[in-house]
């Protein structure tokens, strides 16, 4: 399953079960707690985390789709964008962003 088609299925879902379809702060709120869920899944190692970042994921689509956005567009450039971006590590090993594509 490709993002937008992810996206149009947990938008569907939303519709249906008549969730929040409008509120996009309320919908960061929710989102907000699910990645605060997915945290602790991880932190505790509980068997549920795959699950956590699921939900997190389909908060996120919820937000995309309240305003507009094809996530798989924004996923596929940001990807392409960081892929050409050069860091180089501090003396405190730290990532330095060295090179940005669209500065040049």
């Amino acid at each position: 399953m490709d993002i937008r088609s992810a996206q149009k299925i947990a938008w569907d879902n939303k519709v249906d079960k008549n969730f929040n379809t409008s509120n996009v702060p309320l919908e960061f709120g929710l989102l907000t707690a699910e990645v605060g869920e997915a945290f602790t899944a991880w932190r505790k190692g509980l068997p549920d985390f795959g699950e956590e970042l699921a939900d997190v994921f389909l908060y996120v689509a919820a937000v995309a789709e309240m305003n507009g956005i094809d996530l798989q567009d924004e996923v596929e450039r940001k990807l392409t964008k960081n892929k050409a971006r050069v860091y180089e590590r501090d003396e405190r090993g730290v990532p330095i962003r060295v090179h940005e594509p669209d500065s040049d």
